[in-house]
């Protein structure tokens, strides 16, 4: 809508991507902050509350009232921003846009399931929910390949040359990627702000590395591969300021939980990000807090069935450490400043090649 006012009145300022990308990040800030409250209430009349799993640590038991499935606030508000200053002739701004919608709602099917039945392991069946997932990943991997303009190269950090081309094995790959974030950040979202704050610092890395890819003097200055995502920087500023947003009532003690509505949603986003700026690599290091909740759930589980020994007192790694009596605002914090090195070390590594 603003890209085609900047063509009907003339008006140039409109036509500059990190213009609109400022403006969709402040209505994504604005809606967020205006709904979330209402949302709340509404969420605390109708009881649509976090169901607790009984073999969480005890004191998250005290969070059993806190609503729930606040992802769907900041993810619509994410959307509508977009869809307000979004290019339409962009195939990967709206492909940015279909992923939100298409994650969203396994998201909101997982966290209704759990509200209604009131158990937290009660949400759809993990065998539903790969599925979903393998299916959406698959159709918006299949989008990516047909694309007139994107490659199937296999680019990683250092290196100013492409590893090699995976050719049609590209769309397994990415469907890999997309689905592993996805599960990545919803395995992470279990403390107030614990995935919001590394959220944001991923989508300002990625926004950053999909503008310089969509330029061409910038590209070519760096290294990088050329191509035209420019616009995705938009939607991916507007769910930075949706999250800021809604960090406002998810810190410590946090008001409303993200549920599945968003993590799954939020991770799957950065896998997009991931695939179409070829950053697949660097996602390891851009989301370095959910990879490491991701190795400490498969090191616990494979240690626990080869040698029926477990590696840490309780996983994700985040419970550990509250089973070590750490403060809970001291595992966020130190989480969140373990994240932000690791991003400004992935950005680093743009010159380096």
């Amino acid at each position: 809508m603003l890209y085609w006012l900047s063509e009907l009145l003339d008006i140039n300022l409109l036509g500059y991507i990190t213009v609109r990308a400022g403006i969709s990040f402040f209505l994504a800030l604005s809606f967020t902050l205006f709904l979330m409250p209402r949302f709340i209430r509404w969420a605390q009349a109708t009881s649509s509350v976090q169901p607790i799993n009984e073999w969480a640590p005890e004191r998250h038991q005290g969070k059993a009232k806190t609503p729930t499935m606040g992802g769907i606030v900041f993810i619509s508000g994410t959307i509508l921003a977009s869809l307000i200053s979004i290019r339409y002739s962009n195939i990967y701004a709206v492909g940015a846009v279909a992923t939100l919608i298409l994650f969203a709602f396994i998201g909101f099917q997982d966290d209704y399931a759990k509200i209604k039945k009131n158990q937290n392991l009660a949400g759809l069946k993990a065998r539903t929910k790969l599925l979903l997932q393998t299916l959406f990943a698959s159709a918006i991997s299949i989008f990516l390949y047909q694309a007139s303009d994107f490659n199937t190269n296999l680019y990683i950090p250092f290196l100013k040359n492409p590893l090699f081309d995976m050719g049609v094995f590209a769309i397994f790959f990415w469907v890999v990627v997309i689905i592993a974030t996805s599960n990545a950040v919803n395995l992470t979202d279990g403390l107030d702000g614990l995935a919001t704050v590394p959220s944001i610092a991923a989508l300002a890395s990625f926004s950053i590395i999909i503008y310089i890819t969509g330029n061409v003097t910038m590209s070519s200055y760096l290294l990088m591969p050329h191509i035209n995502i420019g616009e995705v920087a938009i939607v991916s500023s507007a769910l930075i300021g949706a999250l800021t947003g809604f960090l406002w009532y998810n810190c410590h003690p946090a008001e409303v939980f993200m549920g599945d509505s968003g993590s799954l949603t939020i991770g799957a986003f950065l896998g997009y990000l991931a695939i179409i700026s070829k950053s697949e690599i660097l996602l390891l290091l851009i989301g370095s807090i959910f990879v490491i909740e991701t190795l400490s759930v498969i090191l616990q589980v494979g240690s626990y069935k080869l040698r029926k020994k477990r590696v840490f007192l309780m996983a994700p790694i985040h419970h550990h450490f509250e089973m070590k009596n750490w403060a809970e605002n001291k595992i966020i914090v130190r989480f969140w400043i373990i994240a932000t090195l690791s991003n400004i070390i992935a950005l680093i590594s743009l010159k380096i090649r």
